[in-house]
């Protein structure tokens, strides 16, 4: 997919979240042709993303929430480009805060090397950080969320409250310039929103087809100022409003 087609796209889902949308409005907004937004559409509707209606689409009302296996799938390039960007964002001694997901996932497998203290709640992470000599590892507990592989719940939630870091690594669904990291459940956000308040700094990764995109309904807010590393496929104007919102950001190249 061309930048010019993921950006309209973002764009698109952006006006599709305002309500429903009539197809030759959105031609009109975007200056191309109502067949051009037409096949927009339908790549949209084939993710689940939009809910196609007579002469025009609306948000689906429940997004199919894809596994971890299906989001390393997804991106990884851009993923594995993005990890070795932040890798360079922390310091020997850190305590760092890893959140799940797939290019958190990508992260944390660089950190083996490292003299690190890592509090997570990604299980996919363990096999790779367990055994590492220069790693103190903390894991919460609570509920296992399997499409996720990591833990949420009160039992995580509590403990966490009893730790601080130096940084929390986050990911997300989709991030919204002022509105935050959108999740599929309020277990995530809610485990999310505590990591931001328990870090000294908040490092999001997350490539660029997941800037603006507010297909789920569950949110952690995001503080004042924040870091993000995404990738340069990210499109011009999601980088500035996400500037305007706090971000400093890192592009990642392939």
């Amino acid at each position: 997919m061309s930048m010019r087609s993921r950006e309209r796209r973002a764009l698109l889902m952006d006006a599709l979240s305002a309500g429903e949308i009539d197809v030759d409005d959105l031609a009109r907004r975007f200056s191309v042709s109502a067949s051009t937004v037409r096949r927009d559409l339908q790549h949209l509707s084939a993710t689940s993303a939009v809910r196609r209606t007579y002469g025009g689409a609306i948000l689906a009302r429940h997004p199919v929430e894809t596994t971890l296996a299906e989001r390393h799938a997804v991106n990884g390039a851009e993923k594995r480009a993005i990890a070795q960007v932040a890798i360079a964002l922390i310091e020997d001694g850190d305590t760092l805060i890893l959140d799940a997901g797939s290019t958190v996932a990508a992260f944390g497998q660089l950190l083996r090397r490292r003299r690190l203290r890592i509090i997570t709640n990604n299980l996919a992470l363990l096999p790779f950080l367990a055994e590492a000599p220069g790693l103190e590892l903390v894991v919460l507990g609570g509920g296992v969320r399997t499409t996720s592989m990591s833990t949420v719940g009160p039992l995580a939630v509590e403990a966490l409250r009893l730790m601080t870091a130096d940084r929390a690594i986050m990911s997300a669904d989709g991030v919204v310039a002022g509105r935050g990291l959108c999740e599929a459940s309020l277990d995530q956000t809610t485990l999310k929103s505590l990591m931001i308040r328990q870090s000294r700094e908040v490092i999001v990764l997350a490539d660029a087809s997941k800037l603006g995109r507010a297909e789920q309904t569950a949110w952690a807010p995001l503080p004042r100022t924040w870091t993000l590393v995404t990738d340069y496929g990210a499109p011009a104007d999601q980088r500035r409003l996400l500037a305007e919102a706090g971000a400093r950001l890192h592009v990642a190249g392939l």
